[in-house]
């Protein structure tokens, strides 16, 4: 083989090493912790984007190499729940996290994955593997040593209590607020939860019951108890909270309650899409936007079964950062219809999720599909933008929800249009 010929083969032939070997030689080093190692083999095997290997095996080199703090075998726990939680943040990507039983989102997740999980159900909660944890229907957000309340479950323990969203809690019969282990062993008593609703105000005791919450079908009670109307201009506007479209049940208490509930008589409907969780069927927004006609089945006794609900008044929703996953498909197709969204910027979370356990019994939750609207949108990391601009500061919002009061206020004005 002449010399020129050989060398534009061994070029061409280096070429092609050079541009195999990134996916070859992505093997990140090993700790000798079986919850890290185990973290960083499902990412390696299942994270959906493969272009952002590379940096997370630097990530995980990093980690392994640091001189002042390596992992190893003999980490301690919060060392490995940094260093896990660093090596994920380095994939930019949502639905990417790592969630322990001493929070809520872990058994919410797990009632949500139960499927992917269900190797492990019957062990992780015996003795029939149903989900469920004592607590008292609420979620709480931490920052700079405070706990206050975000989201308060409509029909629960804390909502029946007078529990407001912002406010503080201070304590839980006497010891320091924890998501879960407050209330361990607590189901069927009460607990004495000390908030503070306003900046240096008194301390306010709440005696709240502690019920065995089992998290779908808590979620699916938070939506029936949601709904209601209320009185503005002679125009009865109805309100609802979607808090998850993961719980099968879900968009069938909406239906119900537009149909035969509380909300069969609205004028104008405010759909609140400020949720915990996404997931769900894509379709979801068919109830507000299919051009099928409502219809019912009618057996021989005359009585009628819903067979398909179809809601044509005017609807206004509700957005914010909790709006996330299926539920910013849904915020999509209602604002690609001209219905007006109030609130922030949802949360740009739009990749599809499963979930792994990890030695520890800890969850890996891991995006393994990319998701795309259309021929080609994506709202990873962009998510749907209000029509209305309404910010909301949770501390001390002592039940206040402007985003809501501007919500019914542009219902208020289409009604007083039509």
């Amino acid at each position: 083989m002449p010399n020129n010929v050989f060398r534009r083969f061994a070029g061409a032939l280096l070429l092609l090493i050079i541009a195999a070997a990134p996916a070859q030689a992505l093997s990140p080093p090993r700790s000798g912790h079986p919850v890290f190692d185990r973290a960083v083999q499902l990412v390696m095997d299942k994270f959906y984007d493969a272009s952002k290997l590379e940096r997370f095996v630097e990530a995980v080199r990093r980690e392994v190499e640091d001189r002042q703090a390596p992992v190893n075998a003999d980490s301690p726990e919060s060392r490995i729940d940094a260093a896990i939680s660093t090596i994920l943040d380095s994939l930019q990507a949502s639905h990417t996290g790592r969630f322990r039983p001493d929070g809520i989102d872990y058994f919410e997740l797990a009632d949500i994955f139960r499927y992917g999980i269900r190797g492990d159900i019957r062990r992780l909660f015996p003795p029939d593997g149903e989900v469920a944890y004592a607590g008292i229907g609420l979620a709480a957000r931490h920052g700079n040593g405070l706990w206050f309340v975000s989201d308060v479950y409509d029909g629960g323990p804390a909502a029946r209590a007078g529990i407001l969203a912002g406010d503080e809690i201070l304590s839980v019969d006497g010891a320091p607020y924890r998501e879960i282990e407050s209330f361990r062993d607590k189901a069927g008593k009460t607990v004495e939860v000390i908030v503070r609703r306003r900046p240096g105000t008194e301390p306010i005791p709440v005696r709240v019951a502690v019920e065995r919450l089992r998290p779908l079908p808590t979620f699916e009670k938070a939506i029936e108890s949601s709904a209601r109307l209320e009185e503005r201009d002679g125009h009865e506007i109805g309100y609802i909270h979607l808090w998850t479209l993961a719980s099968p049940g879900s968009m069938e208490k909406v239906a119900e309650a537009l149909a035969e509930g509380p909300l069969k008589e609205a004028d104008g409907l405010v759909l609140d899409l400020r949720g915990r969780w996404g997931g769900g069927r894509s379709d979801a927004a068919e109830l507000f936007l299919g051009g099928v006609p409502p219809f019912r089945l009618i057996g021989r006794d005359g009585e009628a079964m819903l067979a398909n609900v179809r809601w044509k008044r005017p609807v206004v929703a509700l957005i914010d950062e909790g709006t996330r996953s299926g539920l910013e498909v849904f915020a999509y197709a209602l604002k690609a219809k001209g219905i007006p969204l109030v609130g922030i910027r949802t949360a740009g979370a739009l990749l599809a999720g499963s979930a792994y356990v990890l030695p520890d019994d800890s969850l890996l939750e891991l995006a393994v599909c990319d998701a795309v609207i259309g021929e080609d949108i994506r709202l990873e990391g962009r998510g749907v933008q209000p029509d209305i601009s309404v910010p909301f500061t949770l501390p001390y919002a002592a039940g206040q929800d402007p985003q809501r009061e501007a919500a019914i206020e542009e219902m208020r004005r289409i009604l007083a249009r039509d």
